[in-house]
């Protein structure tokens, strides 16, 4: 036994041995509490939650691409009728200049007024609101917009240009609260008085 051995050599090393030995036996040993366990979960129960889990990430993947879907689908409409209100329905007609002003939510377009002349019209898509400035005439004109109907720029056009060559006379009363004006068009329309179209 090697125990037997080490004891009979030099006296101290067996004794030291005895010694250790002794005062690990004295202590007592320490207490180790059990983990806590989870409580056994059947199979069946297991495959059913782990079928929930996938239908819902299935969910989750339909539904964020049919969200995507819209998304594409609004903006390549929305591209469609900015191109149809800038070229005609037929696609056919003068490219006009475009600026956008997302903060302000409205859009501006250079148009020509008769032969020579040129004018500016803004849709302001926040106030629902058109406003029309020829260049060669002292007046602006705005109307309302229906937010499930915008009219074309040409109709727009058309419309402002026919009520410009009327004549305003003494009937026409100008427009006195600008507040209900945007900020695009109270610019454009800023020196000249504004009546209703």
């Amino acid at each position: 036994c090697p125990r037997a051995r080490a004891g009979k050599g030099t006296g101290a090393h067996g004794e030291m041995e005895d010694s250790s030995k002794e005062a690990l036996m004295e202590e007592a040993p320490p207490r180790y509490t059990e983990s806590p366990r989870l409580p056994c979960i059947p199979h069946e129960l297991k495959s059913l939650l782990l079928m929930v889990a996938l239908v819902l990430v299935a969910l989750v993947v339909v539904n964020v691409t049919f969200l995507l879907l819209g998304l594409h689908l609004s903006e390549s409409h929305a591209e469609t009728v900015l191109r149809m209100s800038i070229q005609g329905l037929d696609g056919e007609g003068s490219p006009q200049k475009l600026a956008v002003s997302r903060r302000e939510r409205s859009g501006t377009f250079a148009v020509r007024d008769g032969l020579n002349g040129s004018a500016a019209v803004v849709y302001d898509y926040s106030k629902l609101l058109v406003g029309y400035r020829s260049w060669r005439h002292r007046a602006c004109y705005i109307t309302r917009l229906d937010k499930d109907n915008f009219p074309g720029l040409d109709a727009v056009t058309e419309t402002f240009q026919r009520r410009q060559g009327e004549d305003i006379g003494d009937k026409a009363v100008p427009l006195a609260d600008r507040s209900i004006l945007g900020t695009t068009i109270n610019i454009l329309c800023s020196a000249v008085p504004v009546f209703w179209a």
